[in-house]
């Protein structure tokens, strides 16, 4: 079923479906496969002139955000290729997902990227290179998102969300893949850790980098006293509508919007994507700007915005008992990592470990983009094939305990009498460098990215 083309990294890579040896091809260049539109999902408008005349107005198309992809994709070092895998009829009538693979010939267990509400795979540009490096590694635009389809999602939110994770399985599936580390940011982390509960078999490792809709939404999480009226009726009429209507409603100037309301997600990337860094707003834009299939979807999952209508808090805790769950907050993130700490307390003695780090927000893939990649690859090198499977089991290598960068970075950037040579020849042996285990709290200091909903262009209200 499926039905998959390849975009590399640079204009000599070529074409092939995913479901054939790349090897065994003859295969098409990129300009024959670009001129066919072979690498585009185009969404069927059934020639209705309203739906024309707004994707018209919001300056979209599939040729857009294909083209600012790629540029954006250019800046990844290590060949990776692009593809759609036809899941057949998982929530649509002929869904596909938008895949990118890299290192594919390595026998390690892969690593599979699930990113966040208004996202896609293009923001990975900062972890793709380092992941892929000792493993195969796969990120997909979730159904509903990015370049993959956007089908009409049901309208209750359980439902919704096993539609999700049937999409998810169906793509493993015609992926081939037996198992994998399954890698989920924010909204990604969610859906994730509903496979994980759905597909156990499938999982050997569940990282949740500052998940969201974990926590139950407090009673007195808001007090309607001290809100003016007016703010109140706003908000009460904003409500049913989408979280990122308003990048919309400013049609050819949803990418200014981006530029003008989140400067600091430029910033983020601004040392990977020296050249224009005007890509990203002109990505989210066009991530957006389409049929709001999947946050649609969202918006049926979610209550008042920043909190689920079904929290995994009450969930999680039925993973199986052997499947680790590594947890990655930010310590300035709107998300509160006191979830983490009471699942970890839920599953006893299962193997639970949290990282927190230090100065990063929501987006901690890319607020800390060094530190969050370290923090992965540990995860992942537990189960690398060699010596180091031989000697360790998984089990001693997690450590319960809370862990945050704060409490490694001085230490290596400020004790120059301290002897690291152990640690060296730990590392050469293929086990992780270990620290000891110590408490942290979070900070509750929110940065400039911190918003009362799920992701990148959360909330943004066009001034």
């Amino acid at each position: 079923m499926s039905e998959s083309l390849t975009l590399a990294s640079d204009a000599g890579k070529d074409h092939a479906p995913a479901s054939t040896p790349t090897s065994a091809l003859p295969l098409p260049t990129v300009a024959q496969g670009l001129s066919q539109g072979m690498d585009l999902e185009d969404p069927k408008n059934n020639g209705f002139w309203l739906w024309k005349w707004l994707c018209n107005w919001t300056s979209s198309s599939p040729t857009m955000l294909r083209a600012v992809e790629k540029k954006i994709l250019s800046y990844v070092k290590l060949p990776y290729r692009g593809f759609f895998v036809d899941i057949g009829p998982a929530v649509g009538e002929a869904d596909k997902i938008w895949t990118i693979s890299m290192n594919t010939e390595s026998k390690e267990v892969p690593l599979v990227l699930l990113h966040g509400l208004g996202a896609g795979i293009a923001l990975w540009v900062m972890n793709l290179d380092a992941f892929a490096k000792g493993r195969p590694v796969y990120a997909m635009d979730i159904l509903g998102f990015g370049r993959s389809s956007r089908p009409s999602f049901a309208k209750d939110a359980l439902v919704c969300e096993k539609q999700f994770v049937k999409s998810v399985e169906e793509w493993r599936r015609e992926m081939n893949i037996q198992d994998m580390i399954l890698l989920g940011h924010s909204m990604g982390g969610f859906i994730a850790s509903s496979y994980a509960l759905s597909y156990p078999e499938r999982v050997r490792h569940l990282i949740l980098a500052d998940p969201w809709g974990f926590p139950e939404k407090p009673s007195d999480s808001t007090n309607t006293k001290q809100i003016p009226l007016w703010v109140r009726a706003i908000a009460r009429v904003l409500t049913p509508l989408n979280p990122l209507w308003a990048l919309r409603a400013a049609g050819p100037f949803g990418q200014w919007v981006v530029q003008k309301t989140r400067p600091d997600i430029m910033r983020k990337f601004q040392s990977t994507i020296e050249e224009d860094i005007n890509l990203l707003p002109q990505y989210i834009h066009q991530c957006n700007a389409q049929h709001p299939s999947g946050e649609s979807a969202f918006h049926t999952m979610m209550q008042s915005f920043g909190w689920a209508k079904n929290p995994m808090i009450h969930r999680i805790k039925d993973v199986r008992n052997d499947i680790p769950i590594t947890f990655i907050y930010g310590s300035r993130s709107w998300i509160d990592s006191s979830s983490g700490e009471k699942i970890k307390s839920q599953r006893g003695s299962h193997m639970v470990d949290i990282k927190i780090v230090t100065g990063a927000g929501h987006h901690v893939y890319a607020d800390k983009p060094d530190v969050f990649n370290r923090y992965v690859n540990e995860t992942c090198d537990i189960y690398k094939v060699g010596v180091a499977r031989k000697l360790i089991t998984p089990v001693q290598l997690i450590r319960e305990s809370t862990e945050s960068d704060e409490e490694r970075e001085p230490n290596l950037r400020t004790a120059k009498t301290v002897e690291v040579q152990p640690d060296m020849e730990k590392q050469s042996t293929g086990q992780p460098i270990t620290q000891p285990a110590a408490a942290t709290a979070t900070a509750t200091a929110a940065d400039s990215s911190t918003l009362p909903v799920d992701d990148l262009t959360a909330n943004i209200k066009p001034k």
